[in-house]
């Protein structure tokens, strides 16, 4: 059984969309959608409840992948942001039939941003890097597929990590089993951090972030300042 885990705040405009990708997949497997929810003031839990899904109380992302997990009855979990606004109608199908093919115990897969050309070519290097180096080392941003029992290994998300928490966890899970990079057709995600930051300064943000981490390890401190209602 699949658990696809998703963390939300205020997402009224964009879970809706998410979760209608979800139902018209082409999926013939069992599968349940749990929304970890930090607090909403506007319509996401109730879209969430109508949609049929579980609501847990969550928190920052990371905490509430770790809350989502803790009631999961899947011996997969698929980790996802609530922006994602189009999967391909074959995506999980495809996804979970490689992940078994290969024997994958974790894998992220193409996430590209509903934006413009530059977005686009930004996230095909990051994307075209991850499946060269996939056999050395494990990169995943905004969503990972992991079997339960690597989580459990894991000891779940850091919640004291401020920026790259999936990141971080693909890295770890990675010692307890093999990661893989699925060549699925493109997920899309939302532009919206680039839009109220814009493309520069979260761009560099992103790029000192991973020189940080690569020097210092995770980021533990609120240096780059970076909120989760901006998701």
């Amino acid at each position: 059984m699949l658990s696809i885990i998703i963390p939300t705040l205020n997402e009224e405009k964009y879970l809706p969309l998410l979760l209608k990708e979800i139902k018209k997949q082409k999926f013939t497997g069992d599968y349940e959608i749990i929304v970890a929810d930090a607090g909403s003031t506007d319509k996401t839990v109730k879209i969430a409840k109508e949609f049929g899904c579980i609501v847990v109380k969550g928190g920052l992302p990371a905490r509430g992948r770790n809350e989502g997990a803790k009631i999961a009855r899947g011996n997969i979990f698929l980790f996802t942001d609530a922006d994602n606004v189009y999967l391909p109608g074959d995506f999980l199908r495809n996804l979970l039939g490689e992940f078994e093919k290969r024997k994958l115990d974790v894998a992220s897969f193409p996430i590209y941003p509903k934006g413009n050309v530059f977005d686009k070519i930004t996230y095909g290097i990051y994307n075209h890097w991850v499946q060269l180096i996939q056999r050395f080392s494990a990169y995943a941003t905004n969503s990972v597929l992991v079997r339960s029992d690597i989580h459990q290994k894991v000891g779940g998300f850091d919640e004291e990590i401020k920026i790259a928490e999936d990141h971080f966890y693909a890295k770890i899970a990675r010692k307890f089993g093999k990661f893989g990079f699925i060549k699925t057709k493109p997920v899309l995600t939302s532009t919206r951090r680039f839009e109220k930051e814009g493309r520069l300064k979260t761009y560099l943000k992103y790029l000192i972030a991973g020189i940080y981490m690569f020097f210092f390890g995770p980021i533990k401190k609120d240096i780059f300042r970076y909120r989760f209602d901006k998701r």
